[in-house]
């Protein structure tokens, strides 16, 4: 086998692939989507407060200020969107992540300015 055909080969099972998770995304609800899309935010800013196992190395408090404002406007727009218990536990979550932004950062925020703060209002 040739260069020219391990590419080819690797072009073919990527186009497989890709049609394959097509057609598990057109099964999902939307509801379903924004809520799992909002639980990666979580996690993934939880982890740039510093909550994680090895906060010391995983702290980015700039990277976490950008996806706990992703995560406030996602909330926000898809509140109406989905149940109100979702929203309820979504909105929960966005708090903690708030607060605890709030705790790690050494030059607080100005009421209302923190992050995620302009779609759900000063955090306390």
């Amino acid at each position: 086998m040739n260069t020219t055909d391990n590419e080819e080969n690797r072009v073919n099972d990527f186009d497989e692939a890709l049609n394959e998770v097509t057609r598990d995304i057109a099964e999902v609800g939307a509801v379903e989507v924004i809520t799992t899309t909002a639980v990666h935010l979580m996690s993934a800013a939880a982890v740039k407060c510093g909550l994680a196992d090895d906060a010391d190395s995983q702290t980015d408090l700039d990277e976490a200020r950008k996806l706990i404002n992703a995560l406030a406007g996602l909330i926000t727009a898809g509140a109406p969107e989905i149940s109100d218990m979702h929203a309820r536990s979504l909105r929960d979550g966005l708090r903690t992540l708030q607060l605890a932004f709030r705790e790690a950062s050494s030059i607080p925020d100005a009421p209302g300015a923190g992050p995620g703060e302009k779609w759900t209002g000063p955090v306390a």
